[in-house]
């Protein structure tokens, strides 16, 4: 099940920092990354933050969430983490396909390191393409990939 998270709410912007962390802790492995900002990032910022947060939940377990920045123009993938617990059973998908239904938008957008290569596989998986890559100043490569569609109008 996937609902949205109450994020301003201390215990539920508690459980999104746990996926975030043991989540990121792997993509940091998987970079070669000793110093990730994901990891850095505070309880107070997910409390404060201006972004929407969906959870996708197994039994009671909050196995991933989805942080979304959605604006007119686009809509921005800005973290998409599962639990370790919960690799490899399509729910990174399933939260990429609610994305792509929930948001009324022409253009979607998400980044990752260039050596993450399950997030680079899910994304053109599921339509995405490659529009850019650089290098930040923590010494992380990284790829960004866009998806066109036509946007869906509601004229009731």
């Amino acid at each position: 099940m996937i609902k949205k998270l109450q994020h301003r709410n201390l215990q539920t912007a508690n459980k999104i920092r746990v996926v975030f962390q043991a989540s990121y802790a792997i993509e940091a492995k998987l970079l070669k990354a000793t110093d990730f900002p994901p990891l850095k990032r505070t309880l107070e910022n997910f409390i404060e933050s201006n972004t929407e947060f969906y959870g996708y939940f197994k039994g009671q377990d909050l196995a991933a969430v989805v942080e979304i920045k959605h604006t007119t123009q686009f809509t921005h993938i800005q973290s998409l983490v599962v639990h370790p617990d919960y690799f490899r059973l399509g729910i990174a998908s399933k939260l990429i396909e609610f994305v792509f239904k929930h948001f009324d938008s022409e253009l979607f957008v998400v980044e990752t390191g260039v050596d993450n290569g399950p997030a680079t596989k899910l994304y053109l998986n599921v339509g995405f393409i490659e529009v850019k890559q650089w290098d930040t100043e923590f010494g992380i490569r990284k790829v960004k990939f866009e998806k066109r569609v036509k946007k869906k109008h509601n004229f009731s």
